[in-house]
């Protein structure tokens, strides 16, 4: 019996592998393609792969794209994009997931409503849209290399992206709910307001190693027994606290800041490198921070080490701060060590999550790193350290 099934479950993996095809899209049907992208949905089954040759003098397939099954969409030439004029939409279902790669639009890439039953999951990698807004409840985002307006996100992990804003919302509990934090690491934020806004009251979240040069990061509802990090960030905001935080009275939340560099030029009283407008229950640690100004907070919040006054200077065209005490000036501690395993940097070019992993200063025709994690410690017993990492072809 025993034999019968696993013959059984190997035949059906087999059956699963052959059953998944991959269809042709080119201009004007060439080969005996499809024309457009919405035929090739159409004909398309759950698991299939779209591959869309980019056209001539960079012209666009001119249609509005609804994606209501698990698709991959590719180009077919390496390393080029294929031009979409027109919006895609994607319709949930639990267990969907759809996977955009290579994508140049000047319109929306949204998802249409809320799962029901399960989870939507949509990845989206080196791709241009006008905005991303997958805020829907069950739904994960996952992008990196993507260049954007504005992203809303209920869930998922963000890497290697340009964009105005991230808007991580969720103001209801989900059904079904993911196992994963939130993390937005490593992206260039260059809204001129509010970078980074946490709205959610669903997930621990992980912002780190992120360039705001002229934003700051704001935190408003955070999920009740939460340990939330915000670590390695450059963030330069001269009009309002650098790092506000004003969860609800009741919210038992922790918040780790740490081995930012968080500057604000005003001095008034209602303004801070870093704000904890939750008197109550919200707990605020703040370590190794420097600033450019006199280093202040507000409201309760244990800080120790950080330093203020410091010579700095932020570069929007490298993505780079420079100043005294930015290189080993972190936290000592070997879990943040940077990847040359000496003692952390400041900013973003610090720690485990160095924009070093996912910006590399000659790109090329190479593939892309979207996720590392690379764990400090070494662990003795029945513990492993455990490296993880992922990328993809552009």
């Amino acid at each position: 019996m025993k034999k019968q099934l696993l013959f059984m479950a190997i035949a059906g993996l087999f059956t699963s592998i052959a059953s998944a095809a991959d269809l042709y899209v080119r201009d004007l049907g060439a080969g005996g393609s499809y024309a457009t992208i919405s035929a090739a949905i159409t004909a398309a089954s759950d698991g299939d792969r779209i591959i869309i040759r980019p056209k001539a003098s960079s012209l666009p397939y001119v249609e509005n794209l609804i994606i209501d099954k698990s698709l991959t969409l590719v180009s077919e030439i390496n390393f080029s994009r294929y031009v979409l004029q027109g919006t895609i939409t994607i319709s949930p279902l639990a267990g969907r997931v759809v996977t955009l790669h290579n994508v140049s639009s000047n319109f929306a890439l949204s998802v249409s409503a809320a799962t029901t039953g399960g989870r939507t999951t949509l990845n989206v990698y080196n791709s241009l849209f006008s905005s991303i807004t997958a805020d829907k409840a069950n739904t994960s985002l996952n992008m990196s290399g993507c260049t954007t307006s504005t992203v809303a996100l209920s869930h998922g992990r963000c890497t290697a992206n340009t964009c105005q804003q991230f808007a991580v919302n969720g103001s209801t509990l989900e059904s079904n709910p993911a196992t994963e934090d939130i993390e937005i690491i490593a992206n260039n934020i260059t809204s001129g307001g509010g970078g980074i806004i946490v709205n959610q009251k669903n997930y621990s979240f992980r912002l780190l190693n992120n360039f705001l040069p002229s934003g700051n990061i704001s935190v408003n509802l955070a999920k009740n027994g939460s340990s939330n990090e915000i670590r390695n960030n450059v963030i330069n905001y001269g009009t309002y606290s650098a790092l506000y935080i004003d969860v609800a009275i009741g919210t038992a939340a922790t918040f780790m800041v740490l081995n930012n560099e968080l500057a604000t030029s005003s001095t008034t009283s209602s303004y801070a490198e870093i704000h904890n407008n939750n008197t109550g229950t919200a707990t605020v640690y703040a370590f190794n921070n420097i600033s450019a100004s006199t280093f202040t907070t507000i409201g309760t919040i244990a800080a120790s080490g950080n330093i203020g006054n410091v010579t700095l200077s932020i570069n929007s065209s490298t993505y780079t701060v420079t100043g005294t005490g930015i290189v080993n000036g972190g936290a000592i501690d070997d879990e943040y060590a940077d990847i040359d395993l000496t003692r952390n940097d400041i900013g973003n070019f610090g720690g485990s999550d160095s924009w070093a992993n996912y910006w590399p200063t000659a790109v090329g025709n190479k593939p892309q790193v979207n996720y590392l994690n690379t764990p400090r410690r070494i662990y003795t017993g029945t513990t492993e350290m455990n490296a993880t990492g992922s990328g993809y072809s552009k």
